[in-house]
């Protein structure tokens, strides 16, 4: 068991206080077994029957007064696939010979070995989605997983989680180069709703079934997407791109969210009308493509004060994975309210990559994902003082 004591709780979950002083979190077998104050570490041995050797076993962790919240996620991220310090050796993020690929799939390129995991670590991140790049029309399936581990298949929380589709500059780019469509938006929407068809079509070719039926693997890879048990990942930058992938979702009947969504700041009521949500960033990058040439960190307050849901990304690597925090502070700066930005790289997160059954808020029965900060994370002189995933600390700063 690992007991935290003594911390000033912050759990991001709906129908508990905004904040617990003097709280307490028991962690049993990876999973929060209680929260709150009033009882102590003697409490819980005592109503759970803990024997004297399972004591021993025991992690007990005063907080001293210091911040206590849900593990940080990322929300969109090509962490582990794009790796730091390896070049083209280390980059498998985009498969630019083929604009249609959804039956890629993100754990078979993640490493978890890259050193963005540990920064990940360092600030406090427990939990991101990781998946391919914006190359193609369909790039494929994200993965949802924790920041720990060597084996990723020992990470997953959920994968498929997502399925990737882009929109706007990158496809362009990429493929009228080689003289090939994708050369404008008309054909990134055309192959994109050409490929949905064919998909539906297998669908219902599926259904029938018969043992004549043989799978496809490519069409395979889209039956959660049709389900709805995950949504389409769009990347979208301007205007025009959010309301040709509102369109398109819309048609299909799908579930969306929204990625980067720079220029969503002057559509919101028509993104909120749409109830996908949006999930902002890189923020903290340059504005070296005409379609971000509108990027503000402005743009998570005013999407959340028209009732979108909003998470905040670095897009690691674009920015770096240990800036989330921050980014998210700059984003309060800009309008977002204090707590909507903890919100964005915690719960909201975690509701919007469908995982909220397991991370994003500090509940019982939920992963004993926690954090302790000397502070606001949000604010640039706050340092991680312990990182746990599971209930096993995973990071120790030398402070703490």
């Amino acid at each position: 068991m690992l007991f935290i004591a003594n911390g000033t709780l912050y759990p991001m979950a709906e129908g508990m206080p905004e904040k617990i002083e003097n709280g307490s979190i028991a962690v049993q077998d990876g999973k929060i077994l209680k929260i709150g104050n009033g009882f102590t570490y003697e409490d819980i041995c005592r109503d759970y029957g803990r024997t004297e050797q399972e004591k021993k076993a025991d992690t007990y962790i005063d907080a001293g007064g210091n911040w206590v919240m849900p593990g940080i996620i990322e929300a969109h991220c090509h962490m582990g696939i794009t790796e730091e310090k390896k070049g083209m050796e280390g980059d498998d993020c985009n498969e630019t010979v083929n604009p249609i690929t959804p039956h890629l799939r993100a754990i078979d390129a993640i490493n978890s070995m890259d050193a963005a995991f540990d920064d990940a670590l360092r600030a406090g991140i427990t939990s991101a989605m990781i998946g391919p790049g914006s190359s193609n029309v369909v790039g494929g399936q994200f993965a949802f997983v924790k920041t720990k581990g060597r084996r990723i298949d020992d990470l997953i929380v959920l994968a498929p989680a997502a399925m990737k589709v882009a929109f706007g500059e990158n496809p362009k780019v990429n493929y009228s180069g080689q003289g090939k469509s994708p050369s404008t938006r008309m054909a990134i929407a055309a192959m994109l709703r050409e490929e949905l068809t064919k998909a539906v079509d297998y669908q219902k070719k599926r259904e029938k079934g018969g043992e004549t039926f043989e799978k496809d693997f490519r069409y395979e890879a889209w039956i959660p997407v049709l389900e709805k048990k995950i949504p389409l990942k769009a990347h979208v930058h301007r205007v025009d791109d959010i309301f040709t992938a509102i369109r398109i979702a819309k048609e299909f009947d799908l579930e969306m969210t929204l990625d980067h969504c720079s220029e969503g700041h002057m559509i919101a009521e028509e993104i909120h009308q749409s109830d996908f949500p949006a999930i902002v960033g890189p923020d903290l990058a340059s504005r070296n493509k005409i379609e971000v040439q509108n990027m503000a960190f402005k743009t998570a307050g005013i999407l959340h004060a028209h009732g979108v849901k909003v998470a905040i990304t670095t897009d690691h690597p674009v920015s770096l994975i240990a800036s989330l925090p921050i980014c998210a502070g700059l984003a309060v700066k800009a309008g977002l309210p204090l707590m909507e930005g903890l919100k964005a790289i915690t719960i909201n997160a975690a509701q919007i990559c469908k995982v909220d059954d397991r991370v994003g808020s500090l509940e019982e029965g939920k992963d004993g994902d926690i954090v302790i900060f000397d502070g606001n994370p949000m604010e640039v002189f706050t340092n991680t003082l312990m990182t746990v995933i599971g209930g096993e600390v995973v990071y120790r700063n030398k402070l703490s």
